[in-house]
């Protein structure tokens, strides 16, 4: 690790966006995850398609879908990429009170996804929050992780003693 510099920061320690005009295009794909806790009772309710405010999974997973589009007006320094495919998988342990949130997306670039299906997973997930609050206001986003992703200098993929 010591010796590798930010690739987002200038030789004059200002913020940049990375030049990959030279890099070679590759398929690239990236699988991100989040999770929202809440209670028993609140995540049966999502189970069931009953929330508050409707039916609290394909709404995350539109909502996801659309935010992974949107990823290089969000994120200041991210590029904004021709998507191929991107989509959110939505689950639910009732009984553990957990919903979670795989989001993949894929491109054909000289850039990565990982922003994108990162983007999908954390607006799904604010999504369950915001479908939600009116039943339970502890409803906690516990985390987004990247998964996996391929394509471009080097793969990655999280291992279990990294909580994947």
């Amino acid at each position: 690790m010591s010796g590798e510099k930010l690739s987002h920061v200038r030789p004059d320690g200002r913020a940049g966006m990375v030049d990959v005009g030279s890099k070679p295009e590759t398929e690239r794909r990236a699988l991100a995850r989040a999770r929202v806790r809440m209670s028993a009772a609140t995540a049966r309710l999502v189970e069931a398609g009953e929330g508050p405010k409707g039916e609290v999974l394909g709404v995350a997973r539109l909502a996801g879908i659309q935010a992974a589009k949107q990823t290089g007006s969000l994120i200041p320094l991210a590029h904004p990429l021709p998507l191929s495919y991107v989509d959110v998988d939505a689950s639910v342990e009732a009984e553990a009170g957990l919903v979670e949130l795989v989001a993949e997306a894929r491109t054909v670039g000289r850039t990565g996804v990982e922003m994108e299906a990162m983007t999908a997973a954390a607006v799904a997930a604010l999504t369950v929050y915001d479908m939600v609050k009116g039943v339970e206001r502890g409803v906690a986003v516990e985390e987004i992780v990247l998964l996996a992703k391929s394509g471009g200098r080097s793969d990655y993929v999280r291992d279990s003693e990294d909580g994947g």
